[in-house]
């Protein structure tokens, strides 16, 4: 990746450092009363919001059978809805038998692990302390007195303002970035059938299949295409770092080259991880 890069993506999640903290004046000093008071209410709170979700009846998914739709830009500009601007959702049988099935599994299920859910908010706030460290700069990490309070949420009013001028800074940068990658992306002479067709933000990868030709299935349902197949022909890899089967297509670079096209492709999963491929054509598919 030249401009949309893993460097790139890390800036991206640290441009609202502040969200979700709340300034409290006990968190300017080491206080292992305050912490446990504290860490006490959080996980009330995630053993509270754990059990809700959990005792969400699927049932209220079979009311969108029947349900009456209206046009998207139809339902944004206000305007009077007449009756061509609306439709019937008729549920297909397939995805009535998935529900009934998440129905059937909600029935029988046992009791809420409240045990379960206090050992996941207690191994979370574990990994948040550890990444804290890591994605602060050296400068607020030195203001923080206790990490894992302030990875409860909670920290003086001097952190919070750094924490918002990071961000301010973060955002900055990322912004830049990304005007830099859109004029790139216009400058390239690519085809608008292909240039609109490549885009599987958030598809899953299912298989990757290289023979003469070179080709990516995907999962599209947490995606915005139906689009599921794309080709690479008389394919040339140039990077590929690690298996990518499994993991979700996050963003793509597309570039002219001599005798066809360059894609850089990232992925993210267990680990992020990059793929580039060089070919002649590049053919986008629903199967």
């Amino acid at each position: 990746m030249k401009h949309l890069t893993k460097e790139w993506y890390e800036l991206c999640q640290q441009t609202h450092l502040h969200f979700g903290m709340r300034v409290h004046s006990g968190a300017q000093q080491m206080d292992e009363e305050l912490y446990l008071r504290l860490y006490k209410r959080k996980e009330k709170e995630h053993v509270k919001f754990q059990r809700d979700v959990y005792n969400v009846d699927p049932r209220f998914m079979l009311e969108q059978d029947g349900a009456v739709l209206v046009r998207a830009e139809k339902f944004i500009s206000g305007d009077e809805v007449s009756e061509e601007d609306t439709m019937v959702y008729h549920m297909p049988a397939e995805e009535r038998e998935h529900i009934e099935k998440l129905i059937a599994d909600y029935d029988s299920r046992p009791p809420f692990d409240e045990l379960g859910s206090k050992q996941e908010f207690k191994s979370n706030l574990e990994w948040s302390c550890q990444n804290k460290v890591v994605q602060l700069p050296k400068e607020i990490n030195d203001l923080i007195a206790d990490i894992r309070v302030f990875a409860l949420g909670y920290c003086t009013k001097e952190v919070m303002q750094q924490l918002k001028k990071q961000s301010k800074i973060n955002e900055a940068q990322m912004q830049l970035i990304s005007k830099e990658y859109r004029e790139a992306q216009l400058a390239e002479p690519i085809p608008e059938h292909i240039r609109n067709q490549v885009h599987f933000h958030d598809c899953t990868v299912t298989e990757l299949v290289s023979d003469s030709d070179l080709v990516i299935r995907f999962d599209t349902r947490g995606g915005f295409t139906n689009l599921n197949k794309i080709t690479f022909i008389a394919p040339e890899i140039i990077k590929q770092e690690g298996n990518i089967v499994g993991r979700y297509w996050l963003y793509q670079e597309l570039y002219c080259i001599e005798n066809g096209y360059e894609l850089h492709m990232l992925f993210d999963g267990e680990e992020m991880s990059e793929l580039i491929i060089q070919c002649q054509d590049i053919v986008v598919e629903e199967e």
